[in-house]
Formats: structure tokens, sequence, C-alpha cells
């Protein structure tokens, strides 16, 4: 089992398969109780979750300013980040949300100690607005808080179980990988991790974990750590 872990959480996983809404509260409810797991099991988690669910910039109006539209996406991990605390604290998880910015008395500042703090006494913390700064993804704000935190791993939680050789949902011959560098990512210009993120971990010796979020208590299995069970539900990615 994995001491301290980061999970990458992307905010349309948060609404599920719903066109509707924001938020699909069983599939909430069932990641706020794989990360309770872990933590009564004294795993450290830290949560950095996106805003897709309620804003994505590339989808949205192209008139509008590149420095603007990632401001929005900003404001919108930190409604999903506020919205995630509620339900942990309402599974009795003490839930910290922080940002690298003040946002009034809404959230915390970013303080690697507090976090460590907070996550030692079993709670979760849960990162939101990015690094603060345009043109960077939630991706890359998930590798620099698991370097910073000396995470033993980062877990990225998406809609496809792992790694393909192609596109599983337009290339019926797509196998997945079990394992891959991040230097493949980069150079095979693959979008499971953004460029940025992939640099980061490949230069601080980071360990991924891809994984499918729908299979059945996937965070929890991804962070026992063994290859074996790993490989079964996403591929590792490494230096």
């Amino acid at each position: 089992m994995f001491k301290r872990v980061v999970i990458k959480l992307s905010g349309e996983a948060l609404a599920g398969k719903s066109i509707t809404k924001f938020y699909d509260d069983n599939i909430i409810s069932g990641i706020v109780l794989q990360i309770k797991e872990l933590a009564e099991k004294g795993v450290g988690v830290a949560l950095v979750v996106g805003g897709g669910n309620i804003w994505r910039g590339r989808d949205n109006n192209v008139n509008i300013d590149k420095v603007r539209t990632d401001q929005i996406g900003m404001m919108a991990t930190v409604m999903n980040a506020l919205y995630l605390a509620d339900s942990f604290e309402r599974a009795g998880v003490d839930a910290k949300v922080m940002t690298p910015v003040i946002v009034g008395t809404v959230t915390e500042q970013f303080s690697k100690r507090a976090a460590l703090d907070h996550m030692d006494k079993k709670g979760v913390v849960i990162f939101a607005a990015g690094t603060g700064h345009p043109f960077f993804s939630t991706d890359t704000i998930a590798a620099i808080r698991t370097a910073e935190l000396e995470a033993c791993a980062l877990l990225f939680a998406k809609n496809v179980d792992g790694v393909y050789t192609a596109d599983p949902k337009k290339d019926g011959n797509a196998t997945k990988l079990d394992q891959i560098t991040y230097r493949q990512v980069i150079e095979n210009n693959m979008t499971v991790i953004d460029t940025a993120a992939s640099a980061i971990c490949e230069q601080q010796g980071i360990l991924s974990i891809i994984f499918g979020l729908d299979e059945p208590g996937a965070i929890v299995k991804c962070a026992t750590g063994d290859n074996d069970v790993i490989y079964q539900i996403g591929t590792r990615v490494e230096a």
C-alpha cells in the first residue's frame, strides 16, 4: 500500500453520464467511500480536481480571451472542490480545500506543511484553481503537488482503463499497454497526460497510474501498489 498518493480527478468524472447535471451523487459517493477507506488505512490522500463538467474553454466561445477562459475554468474547479469537500464531510472525512491563490474565506492558500499535517490526521486535501496561472492544465498542478508532497504515486482517474496503442473507441485492434514511459507519451504526442505534466513527472521520477474509474474499487486497488492488480485495471507510466 502506498503511503501517500495524489489523485487527479476530472470534472467530467463527477458528472458521470449526465448531460443535464454537473454532479452524479452516486459516482461521487463511490469515490468518497474509497478515499475514506484509504485514509482509514493510513494512506495520505490529496485530490486535484478538474472543472470540465462546468466549463471547458476549448468548447466555448472562441472569441473569449484565452486568459479569461482559463480563469473561468479555475473557478469551476473551486466549485467542484467545495462540492466534494461537503460530500467528504457528510461521510465523516475532514476535507480541506486549498488553492494557490486567495479565494476570500472560501478556501485556504496552499501550504505544504498544512497539507501534510491534514493528511497525516486522516483528512483529505482537495487542490483547486490549478496553478493559479493561465495556460496550465490541472494535470500540471497534479504533477507539481505530487512532487511537492513527496507522494508515492500520482493516480489519474479516467473514463478508459489505461493507455492503448490507439483510441479503443475508434480502433477495434487497439491493445492496452501495461506500462509506458513519459518520453513515449511526449514523443508520440499522446493525450493521456499533458506534455508539461509528463515532463515534470519524468524529471522528478514520479510514478503515475492511469486507470478507469468505472472499475469497482479502482482507487483502492491502484493504491495497493501491486503491479499485477494495476496491470489489470490500468497502465503504469514511469521515467
